[in-house]
């Protein structure tokens, strides 16, 4: 805030003296250094987020970012499982992040109904998702920027055993694409809980586009990138996250079927 106050002194003194060389009377001084003042206070005073905010506010756009940059590669791909339907998961190696895997399918709802399930119904996602047992939100920040909660179900046979995850997420919207990015964080007000093991995501993220020429039709793009913890064999982790991208997409389908009906 000295800093602050330094640099709107500064301007002041900037504008007083441009004034002053412009040979502006007294009034036109008296109009601009209120004006100049009142915006510089409103910038002084605008500042909503506490440090601790705006450190997961940017955790969220740099999951986003990472997110953006490990999809807009086309290299490396590898097709992991292709559905009857034309979903297909496929999946990459990167050297900072490990395996991640991609989902590609199309969705016969247009994309606000999509985003308005993903985004504002998020805590509903255990009624319909067999994999999320629960998500809560922990904190909102500004309109785009979520802390959660997410814990897993348990998987067939309990292979991989319970975890949750602690996430910070992001909503953006650029013209017609929707992104919805996350990754793993730290929140002091949820500590590991006992009898789970805290699993830990991202940078991932789900694209969202109206289909070319069919606008009642939308492309999700899922980038899932998890660190499950403990030791589980790589062969289990890829056969159950591969799997687990092809459920959510008959799911969700199913999911907004029912509501379009309601």
């Amino acid at each position: 805030m000295t800093g602050l106050r330094r640099q709107a002194a500064v301007a002041i003194s900037q504008e007083l003296s441009r004034l002053a060389r412009r040979g502006a009377g007294p009034g036109a001084w008296i109009h601009q250094v209120r004006r100049r003042s009142s915006l510089l206070g409103s910038r002084l005073e605008e500042s909503p987020f506490s440090e601790m905010e705006m450190s997961y506010i940017r955790q969220g756009e740099e999951a986003l970012q990472k997110s953006l940059s490990i999809l807009g590669d086309q290299d490396g791909w590898k097709t992991e499982t292709v559905v009857d339907n034309g979903d297909k998961v496929l999946s990459k190696v990167l050297p900072d992040v490990g395996k991640v895997f991609r989902l590609e399918v199309v969705v016969d709802q247009p994309l606000d109904t999509v985003y308005g399930e993903l985004v504002d119904n998020m805590e509903q996602m255990g009624d319909w998702n067999p994999s999320v047992k629960e998500i809560k939100i922990l904190q909102k920040i500004g309109k785009d920027t979520v802390i959660t909660h997410e814990k897993a179900a348990a998987t067939p046979g309990n292979i991989v055993g319970p975890r949750d995850f602690v996430s910070v997420r992001c909503s953006k919207r650029r013209g017609s694409t929707c992104v919805l990015a996350g990754m793993a964080t730290q929140y002091g007000a949820m500590p590991e809980q006992e009898g789970f093991i805290r699993a830990e995501n991202g940078p991932t993220c789900m694209i969202l586009r109206p289909l070319p020429g069919s606008p009642s039709q939308t492309r999700l793009t899922w980038l899932l990138s998890i660190d499950l913890k403990g030791w589980l064999p790589k062969s289990i982790i890829n056969q159950v996250l591969s799997q687990t991208q092809v459920d959510f997409a008959n799911h969700l389908r199913q999911r907004l079927a029912r509501t379009a009906t309601c």
